[in-house]
């Protein structure tokens, strides 16, 4: 029999271990140069979520998607309609719904390759979950290499959660590394490189932008030596800074004095080149999360027919398959607290994008005479029904 705990007690606290600790305000700055960002967790997190729009919407689309995928808990050999973890689940913890956690744990996964959980409570079921941010943690790994500990730092203070007697206070979820034993590697690091190709483009455009949105051009001095005294230089500086530069000042005309003489410059092919540039690494982006770049409204890409299709593919591709390991890893981890198998997946008849293939593979099974109803049933991954 599974335990069923009391969610309230007026006498108990429960609150994550590491709410108590702090981390100063820090301000980031950066001085406008191109160049490649740092392949640290921080740096691609801030350059990438948080300054690229297409790594932005990306993350946004697999988290999102896959948060609201409606799951199935099967427990005993069979499937349960009601059951602590569902319980557990649809409300992890006091400021989160089933939505938001799970959209915290995809979004850590996806930016950092590792999630981490932690489970509140002392003995049978937790009485909360709670995302960590994987930045923070650090695995501590044994004699063996199996990991024994995992220590959260915030602001020079740590956490310590041990491992004993099998449970683990932490569900660690991570992704396929091939070169690291205890931590997975993210797509944003595999579409660093063209993320940064993004971002400079994107600066490149601003800069036009900036500079009354016209390619530069020439201002030739035909009087005396061909050479302006240091006053002269400096009164036309100011005079294109201040009446000449910026959207506000785009198209308006200039007064040339003194042997003064503009020389408009036009794109060349490799600045005509740029936007395809841009729009190529926009399209790489999508390529290492999984995104099809039609759903992402980026042009060039005629992979798959339609929107539908695409977004069929999105689905099959990428989002059930981090959806199914999440959920298979939580439900693994839970059930070690009540001593009980759990097995956790989605259900596929409740996906949207997927009801054409559901109601086609339903019609098949239908039609197939020569197997049972019991057979039909375990096939369409529903519970058989007793006699």
């Amino acid at each position: 029999m599974f335990q069923f705990l009391k969610r309230a007690n007026s006498e108990e606290t429960k609150a994550s271990a590491v709410g108590g600790l702090s981390a100063p305000a820090i301000a980031y700055s950066g001085s406008g140069r191109v160049a490649w960002s740092g392949r640290d967790t921080t740096s691609l997190t801030r350059n990438g979520f948080l300054g690229n729009p297409v790594v932005f919407r990306s993350v946004k689309m697999i988290a999102e998607a896959a948060a609201t995928l409606p799951l199935i808990l099967e427990a005993e050999g069979g499937r349960m309609d009601t059951h602590p973890v569902l319980d557990l689940m649809a409300r992890p913890n006091g400021g989160q719904g089933q939505a938001e956690l799970l959209e915290s744990l995809y979004g850590q996964i996806l930016l950092t390759g590792n999630g981490y959980v932690e489970a509140v409570g002392a003995g049978g079921l937790p009485f909360e979950l709670h995302v960590l941010r994987s930045e923070r943690m650090a695995v501590v790994p044994g004699a063996d290499g199996w990991p024994v500990a995992y220590v959260y730092t915030v602001g020079g203070r740590e956490h310590r959660f041990s491992l004993s007697e099998g449970l683990s206070p932490i569900c660690h979820v991570k992704s396929f590394h091939p070169q690291d034993d205890h931590y997975g590697l993210s797509p944003i690091h595999a579409a660093a490189s063209a993320m940064d190709v993004h971002n400079s483009a994107s600066r490149w455009s601003k800069a036009l932008l900036d500079n009354a949105a016209r390619p530069s051009g020439a201002i030739v001095f035909h009087g005396g030596d061909g050479m302006l005294s240091p006053e002269q230089y400096d009164r036309l500086v100011v005079e294109l800074e201040t009446h000449h530069q910026g959207a506000r000042n785009a198209g308006r005309p200039m007064l040339l004095e003194g042997g003064l003489d503009w020389k408009p410059m036009g794109f060349s092919p490799s600045d005509m080149e740029f936007q395809k540039t841009k729009e190529a690494a926009a399209r790489e982006i999508a390529l290492a999360f999984g995104v099809p770049p039609m759903l992402l409204g980026i042009p060039g890409d005629a992979t798959y027919a339609n929107y539908a299709e695409a977004n069929r593919a999105f689905y099959r591709l990428t989002v059930l398959p981090l959806a199914n390991r999440v959920a298979a890893a939580l439900a693994h981890w839970l059930g070690a607290f009540d001593s009980a198998p759990l097995s956790m997946r989605i259900d596929l008849d409740q996906v949207p994008a997927l009801v054409a293939e559901r109601d086609a593979q339903w019609a098949r099974v239908a039609d197939a005479d020569f197997l049972t109803d019991a057979e039909k049933r375990s096939l369409l991954g529903l519970p058989v029904a007793e006699d």
